[in-house]
């Protein structure tokens, strides 16, 4: 029997991942939380083999809700299941804990493949990004700029080189206005940038955003 735990905000996302799960798998339990507060109640209380846990969730994102995760069950696999991609947040993952990542748009083979990977004990990213991720990951070097960032000044950082708004931002991260702005302040102070303009220069240098 294999338990695992689907962590997303989006209904259809959990229900479609659950059928793909059960689908393939002839014993399987799947449970559901839908933010960070659940999933950590939820792994409490039962034992999971697994938690595929999505990035963009309201509260404490995904990185945060890993950490936490890590914190009171060290040895529990996760894999990162977002819709961002993974240019942007897999060696940042994995990096904190993540046994894979994956974005939403991979077919459902790969999703089995994953999940039958890192519960055998393995990690798990995608073919296109596994030599990328391995050389980040072993290489000795000085950090660049955005790499001293905390995950959720991060996160503020790439949607502001998206051009959203202070409200914007707010809004999708459950945040008030002004700890955007403070979050805006610190990361322009971190990466010794002066305005978004030079932000949004450094994301597309560094190709941090699609």
């Amino acid at each position: 029997m294999i338990k695992i735990l689907i962590a997303d905000d989006h209904s259809v996302v959990r229900k479609g991942v659950k059928h793909i799960i059960s689908e393939f798998f002839e014993k399987v339990v799947a449970h559901e939380a839908v933010n960070s507060a659940e999933v950590i109640e939820r792994i409490r209380k039962d034992d999971y083999d697994l938690v595929l846990l999505d990035i963009a969730m309201p509260g404490k994102d995904g990185l945060e809700t890993l950490k936490e995760i890590k914190s009171e069950r060290q040895k529990l696999p996760v894999l990162i299941l977002s819709m961002y991609p993974e240019e942007q947040f897999a060696l940042r993952a994995m990096k904190s804990g993540a046994s894979g990542y994956l974005t939403k748009d991979s077919i459902p083979e790969e999703l089995i493949k994953a999940i039958q990977k890192i519960i055998k004990g393995g990690k798990y990213v995608s073919e296109s990004f596994s030599d990328e991720l391995l050389v980040s990951m072993d290489r000795d070097v000085e950090q660049l700029p955005h790499e001293n960032l905390s995950d959720r000044e991060y996160q503020v950082m790439l949607m502001i080189a998206s051009g959203k708004t202070r409200k914007e931002i707010a809004e999708k991260l459950f945040l008030s206005v002004k700890t955007v702005s403070t979050y805006r302040t610190r990361i322009l102070e971190k990466m010794e940038l002066k305005t978004n303009a030079d932000l949004t220069n450094y994301v597309n240098k560094h190709n941090l955003v699609v």
